[in-house]
């Protein structure tokens, strides 16, 4: 089953989803797998970046920056695609409200992490100090701040669609959208944990002072 027919199943245009529906929703699944693929040909490729030490988001910064702010700019239009894709697919079902609605959050978040870039540290880009961020600038915590605020409307929205998937008895479709929030969910989570350019350092900062990148 296509995944324009599982989420038009039920309330809304059921058969009638079409090709320009199928090409919207085919986008917003595009633009996770595209942000990651390009982040890690990246961060592979750029001198003196880390996957141990940086984190994704600072890919924005240096002379090919502008890469990392055009990942960012393309995948919150990919996921606004998506969210018109579900809209159009289920009008008329709450799902088809709520979900579009905290998809297009996500969508924003990026647009506002690539405006407002993350800060220099642990030694990227060049010339940035090998130390941990000791504090964040302005844009750095608009940055940061967008992002934890649209992986959690991301993780709300596949909440939003698991539920409306249960309904009509898809169960694969069900499990794999509540599925998705924890992978997201974790992977931010270790972020913060374990990219030493945000992890907090106790000889410079104080603890209340450092947040997690996206990616």
């Amino acid at each position: 089953m296509s995944l324009g027919s599982a989420v038009g199943s039920g309330e809304g245009p059921d058969a009638g989803v079409g090709i320009a529906v199928e090409v919207l929703l085919a986008g917003g699944v595009t633009a996770g797998p595209l942000f990651l693929g390009l982040g890690a040909v990246q961060g592979l490729t750029h001198d003196g970046f880390d996957f141990t030490r940086n984190a994704i988001s600072q890919l924005s910064l240096g002379d090919l920056g502008w890469i990392q702010v055009t990942s960012f700019l393309l995948t919150g239009m990919l996921a606004a695609a998506g969210a018109a894709g579900i809209r159009r697919a289920l009008d008329g079902a709450p799902a088809g409200t709520w979900a579009p609605r905290l998809i297009r959050v996500f969508g924003v978040s990026f647009a506002l992490a690539a405006v407002f870039t993350a800060d220099p540290g642990a030694g990227f880009p060049a010339g940035a100090p090998q130390a941990p961020v000791a504090s964040l600038s302005w844009h750095g915590a608009v940055h940061m701040l967008s992002a934890m605020v649209g992986f959690l409307a991301l993780s709300a929205a596949f909440l939003v669609l698991a539920r409306h998937f249960a309904m009509h008895r898809q169960r694969g479709w069900a499990v794999s959208s509540r599925l998705v929030p924890l992978g997201i969910l974790a992977g931010f989570a270790g972020s913060s944990a374990t990219v030493l350019a945000f992890t907090p350092d106790p000889d410079s900062a104080s603890c209340g002072s450092q947040l997690s990148p996206p990616g």
